[in-house]
């Protein structure tokens, strides 16, 4: 991940170059797993610790200094979604040390709800520039994922995310998908909304079972489960459930969708 993103940076190293201004994004999924790691474990290297805070606090410089609450992933190509993860690694990052983050997640939750929802559809826009102009359509796959990272750090703005995506369920026989796109517009599917089968994406019906769960919508939440159980194939072994087509990104997506809770972790 990181040589990918360093040669997309034009051979910038997002975690050589901590004191730049730009936005390196992506960092917000290392970061967030390393304090997921730290959370739990107690052997948690400490030299890899004094990296994890020095990322963290790069990270929260530069979304306070972005008066949009957006930071590019690429050079001038930002994804709220991916800024949703940003703000999820700072927030564990305050329960794993106790450092107080609250001024840079209201910060961040103020420009979501000003500059990154779509007031029509009450989606997150899939990609923007980091001056807050739209570049892509307002989209499910994206806002599916970001009420998800946006769980960590602000439940009220993810339940927000949530209504907006459960508004984009399409229901037939008990069983439900989410529609990738609102009314009044159109696109083919791309690598974050998987295939698109008559507008219906894989990828915004998969993360749609997080919020669903964490917000007690226990009727959509079993339509939804039915079709990821239909068609990702589930196979039963113990007490383990892997799903047949989802890979191994997929089952670890799963896993995190179906074991999101309804209540900040404590």
């Amino acid at each position: 991940m990181r040589s990918e993103f360093t040669s997309a940076w034009h051979g910038r190293d997002g975690l050589a170059e901590l004191d730049s201004t730009d936005g390196h994004a992506y960092l917000s999924y290392p970061a967030l797993a390393l304090g997921m790691a730290r959370w739990i474990d107690p052997a948690f290297p400490a030299d890899l610790a004094v990296q994890y805070d020095a990322l963290i606090t790069a990270l929260e410089r530069r979304l306070l200094a972005s008066p949009t609450g957006l930071l590019d992933t690429f050079p001038g190509r930002a994804y709220p979604t991916d800024v949703a993860a940003v703000a999820a690694a700072i927030a564990v990052h305050g329960r794993v040390t106790g450092v107080d983050h609250t001024a840079v997640i209201a910060h961040w939750a103020r420009q979501v709800r000003a500059v990154q929802i779509d007031r029509d559809t009450g989606l997150v826009i899939q990609r923007m520039g980091t001056d807050g102009r739209a570049q892509d359509s307002p989209r499910a796959s994206g806002t599916g994922l970001a009420a998800y990272f946006a769980g960590f750090a602000d439940r009220s703005l993810a339940e927000e995310l949530a209504a907006g995506l459960f508004g984009q369920e399409r229901t037939v026989l008990g069983f439900s998908a989410i529609d990738e796109y609102g009314d009044g517009y159109s696109g083919p599917g791309d690598m974050d909304s998987g295939p698109l089968i008559l507008g219906i994406s894989v990828s915004a019906t998969g993360f749609a079972l997080a919020p669903a769960r964490a917000f007690g919508h226990r009727d959509t939440f079993t339509r939804l489960f039915r079709t990821a159980d239909l068609f990702g194939l589930s196979l039963q072994s113990g007490t383990r459930t892997r799903f047949a087509t989802g890979g191994v990104i997929g089952n670890a997506l799963m896993l995190a969708f179906l074991s999101s809770g309804p209540e900040l972790a404590r």
